[in-house]
């Protein structure tokens, strides 16, 4: 939040509050970002990192905002690599996750049906 409130002072914007979420970029049930996102009064909504905020629609959601006269600044322009990363690593980590539990269920039905069987 320090980086963030440093770099809105050197760019001459006033923050009038500071909202913390921590969450993925993928994630996209953001209860901060979204009622961010609702409020009209919100002029500028301040980042660290692009990829931060979201790892997709970065560009929709910047057209989104400035349709409405709104805008997105980005203090720290430049990608975090070690964040996407972790980000696709994760992303990876879920998709297997499911892919598993399926064949899991799947494998425990199959054995709960053979032990009914006489």
């Amino acid at each position: 939040m320090a980086r963030i409130a440093e770099g809105a002072a050197a760019s001459g914007t006033r923050v009038d509050r500071s909202v913390r979420e921590i969450a993925s970029g993928l994630n996209d049930r953001r209860r901060e970002l979204g009622a961010l996102l609702a409020e009209p009064q919100v002029g500028t909504i301040i980042v660290e990192h692009r990829d931060r905020l979201a790892r997709f629609g970065v560009v929709q959601l910047e057209q989104s905002l400035k349709a409405q006269k709104r805008s997105l600044a980005v203090i720290d322009p430049g990608g975090v690599q070690d964040d996407l990363v972790r980000d696709m690593i994760e992303l990876m980590t879920c998709v297997s996750a499911r892919v598993y539990g399926k064949r899991s269920a799947r494998n425990r039905a199959l054995r709960a049906a053979a032990a009914l069987k006489p």
